[in-house]
């Protein structure tokens, strides 16, 4: 399978279609891995009390479904797993209730968050099928990368996301990022891409999106920044008789 004008086979990307994400009460970093989990094509169950919350989890794209009893969300649950597909669901519950309840009826993550304590990492074994998912700073020589389109988003984004995902190609995690995430990120990041690649890579993307602008492929101001190790690097890209 493959996207119109989308050069990279969506087939060969590694996804978690089939497995279930526990990421506990929603905040800041459960609504992060719960993005990370969309992403990756998992199914994922999280927990709230707060209506706030599970109202801006909605709003922004992070869950798909709110539910008010843990019954509600497996009968969703178990339906997507089976079928592989990428699903979200929030229960309306108090954290300790729900663990208690998960616990009582033997319902035990594939993927548990390990950004905080909670019950089921009491009794869970972490083996080949269930693992802790860590939120871990990649190796020093990785690229973090990152770069803005400054003016019309909608119109220059998705041909800047093509050209980086064609020097990803051999990096399916990476490319199925740029590919999937806008979709979770919420509209304070329409323009936006951050991302961690090989540093070859993001040495390439960072020559296309140069030349793209200079020619004037690019109608609009791209601003850039690289970090690798220690050491960090700006890059402003501005189209001709703009400066």
């Amino acid at each position: 399978m493959r996207d119109a004008g989308n050069t990279v086979d969506q087939e060969a990307e590694p996804n978690l279609g089939g497995r279930l994400l526990y990421v506990g009460e929603l905040d800041a970093a459960s609504r992060a891995m719960a993005i990370a989990g969309n992403v990756a094509g998992c199914a994922t169950l999280a927990v709230a009390e707060d209506p706030m919350a599970h109202k801006l989890a909605m709003r922004d794209g992070v869950v798909d479904f709110v539910v008010t009893s843990l019954d509600e969300a497996l009968r969703i649950l178990k339906n997507e797993i089976r079928r592989r597909k990428t699903v979200a669901v929030s229960v309306k519950a108090d954290l300790a209730s729900l663990e208690s309840e998960m616990l009582a009826r033997g319902v035990v993550p594939d993927l548990l968050f390990a950004g905080r304590p909670n019950e089921l990492r009491k009794i869970c074994h972490f083996g080949p099928r269930e693992q802790e998912v860590r939120p871990d700073t990649p190796d020093l020589g990785v690229a973090w990368i990152n770069w803005h389109v400054e003016q019309a988003p909608s119109r220059w984004t998705q041909q800047i996301d093509a050209m980086a995902i064609e020097c990803l190609a051999a990096d399916g995690q990476a490319s199925r990022w740029i590919r999937l995430g806008p979709r979770y990120f919420g509209r304070s990041a329409q323009g936006r891409r951050a991302l961690c690649c090989d540093a070859v890579a993001a040495s390439e993307i960072i020559r296309r999106f140069g030349e793209a602008v200079r020619s004037g492929g690019i109608e609009t101001r791209v601003s850039m920044g690289l970090r690798i190790g220690d050491e960090a690097k700006d890059f402003h890209f501005v189209p001709a008789g703009k400066d």
